[in-house]
């Protein structure tokens, strides 16, 4: 296949490398020249920053920019590729944002957290794709199937709630290594200490039904340890901190109480 990027970041960084080992990356787009050029020479593709000079004669335009953009892109490049399947990557966006505008619209999601300096397991990431016609449907099922043995058709409300769930799962997860991070930062402590116990959890939450793997004060429903970790990040001035302790504590102690 022929295929077009549109933008330069994280998303685009990686799928577009492991497409160009078995396709042809024709260009890439980002409003900003550098990036774009950065990424097309790893690909001997063509970097632009004007999106009329993109080229029509592609099989296949994926655009990954932020959700927000996703509708200013449709509206500026459907013109150019009339009869060109055009998809987005976004988990939260749905499918009628590009097939209100785009008779071949389509949706190539992959359910992962993208960074520049960690390569990515395609076979184990979860891919996604949706599509208007049957026949560009069956098109990306087989681009999906070359890259990752977990590929699923799912609806745009099905990938909006595995969006939400990822938020969850990741980004809030990752908040709270943060947090843990500058608690013992403050006392010079080895945050490392903890990377056998980050690896468990998540290791029991992927194994096991999460709820049945809580533990801690709040689950115990120990309010000695927990007014005592309330004082401790008082007396650190950090209400932040102590908000999110309480409102997390709070929810874990009344799930429990409700399963009791």
């Amino acid at each position: 296949m022929r295929i077009s990027f549109i933008g330069a970041g994280r998303v685009a960084y990686h799928l577009a490398a492991i497409l160009s080992q078995h396709h042809q990356i024709v260009q890439i787009y980002s409003r900003t020249l550098e990036h774009a050029e950065t990424l097309a020479s790893q690909l001997t593709a063509k970097a632009t920053a004007d999106i009329t000079e993109l080229e029509p004669e592609v099989d296949l335009v994926i655009i990954a920019v932020s959700d927000q953009a996703i509708a200013d892109v449709i509206q500026q490049i459907h013109a150019q590729f009339t009869d060109v399947l055009i998809v987005h990557t976004s988990g939260s966006t749905d499918l009628q944002v590009l097939a209100d505008v785009h008779a071949r619209a389509g949706v190539f999601y992959p359910l992962q957290t993208f960074s520049l300096a960690r390569e990515v397991d395609w076979q184990a990431t979860p891919l996604f794709v949706e599509a208007v016609q049957p026949h560009d449907q069956a098109q990306l099922v087989q681009l999906a199937n070359s890259l990752s043995s977990r590929v699923y058709m799912y609806t745009s409300a099905q990938r909006l709630s595995l969006h939400l769930a990822a938020v969850f799962a990741c980004n809030f997860s990752n908040y709270c290594y943060d947090m843990a991070k500058q608690i013992v930062d403050a006392k010079q402590v080895d945050f490392s200490l903890l990377y056998p116990l980050i690896l468990e959890t998540a290791n029991k939450a992927v194994q096991h039904e999460p709820k049945q793997m809580q533990t801690g004060p709040a689950m115990r429903g120990d309010q000695n340890i927990l007014n005592m970790h309330q004082q401790m990040l008082e007396d650190a001035k950090r209400e932040d901190l102590k908000d999110v302790y309480n409102l997390m504590s709070q929810q874990i102690l009344q799930s429990h109480q409700a399963k009791a």
